[in-house]
């Protein structure tokens, strides 16, 4: 009796977006991204101005010194070739690769991630664009040294106004932001226990982007609180299915094709069902017993 309803709790499996669309909207995004820092470039005076500003509400907030955390990580060459290495090598194919992955392993939380990123870069260029800012390294107060023309791989050259990559466009940091929403994907779309590792990436990744002089601890910090606003709105899917005679949550999306949604749904909801449904057996039986009497049914011995 139970079997049909189980079933109808079931959602279809999610279907892969068309795959020619996604690669479409994905490329549209990152040259609508990289044009648009193109824009913001060459704006060096108040990236200054605004480097001074960042640097001076830092101390107010008393976050660490940028400097003091490159000096401790340049007491081993070693480290300090590797975080060059990491920034340089790992941000973008990592993102691509979990971008992959997730089209193809988790289709329906593939179109929550691929949502939530353009957002999350969308208000990153909006703030490119209206707060240019000079990297810790182009800061001359500071005297932080540029890790990788030192030690190699250099990202950089010197700063050019006509170059594609804008290095002014440093508020807020997409390295932490997109490396965090790595993280944050790939806790919520698996179920290993092992999945809380995936942490290590963004801690790496914000070592990596304040040791190099890449960027400051704000550029991080608002990256994240960008984020949070975002996956506020946009809420991990979610599907069911059936283990035993009860329903249990797993993480997996139900609708792909609409912007995701949440909701409780789970074993308490199917532990309700299967109660109200004891509850109807239980009423027909007692209405039975007293109409046993009525119809001259002798009751049984007790």
């Amino acid at each position: 009796m139970l079997r049909p309803l189980r079933d109808r709790q079931r959602p279809a499996p999610s279907p892969r977006p068309p795959l020619l669309r996604e690669l479409l909207l994905v490329g549209a995004l990152y040259m609508a991204y990289k044009l648009g820092r193109r824009a913001a470039n060459g704006q060096f005076d108040d990236a200054y101005a605004n480097a001074e500003r960042v640097w001076d509400l830092e101390r107010f907030l008393r976050l660490p010194s940028e400097a003091a955390v490159q000096d401790l990580v340049l007491h081993s060459e070693t480290l300090i070739r590797f975080i060059n290495v990491y920034y340089a090598t790992v941000h973008f194919p990592a993102t691509v690769v979990f971008l992959i992955w997730m089209y193809w392993r988790r289709p329906g939380f593939y179109v929550w991630i691929r949502w939530t990123i353009t957002w999350l870069t969308g208000a990153a260029l909006v703030l490119h664009l209206l707060v240019p800012l000079a990297p810790p390294r182009l800061f001359r107060p500071l005297r932080m040294i540029d890790t990788g023309i030192e030690y190699g791989p250099a990202v950089y050259d010197k700063p050019d106004p006509d170059s594609m990559a804008n290095q002014f466009a440093a508020m807020p940091s997409l390295h932490v932001g997109w490396a965090v929403l790595i993280a944050v994907g790939l806790i919520v779309a698996t179920r290993s226990r092992l999945r809380w590792l995936w942490l290590l990436h963004p801690l790496i990744t914000g070592l990596a982007v304040v040791a190099t002089a890449h960027h400051y601890w704000l550029d991080g910090l608002v990256a994240c609180a960008i984020l949070g606003v975002v996956l506020y709105f946009l809420r991990p899917p979610r599907r069911t299915v059936s283990a035993g005679t009860r329903t249990v949550p797993t993480t997996e999306v139900t609708e792909p094709g609409r912007a995701p949604d949440v909701g409780t749904v789970g074993a308490v909801g199917a532990v309700a069902n299967v109660g109200d449904e004891d509850r109807e057996v239980a009423t027909l039986r007692k209405k039975q017993e007293l109409a046993a009497p009525e119809a001259g049914v002798a009751p049984k011995d007790r």
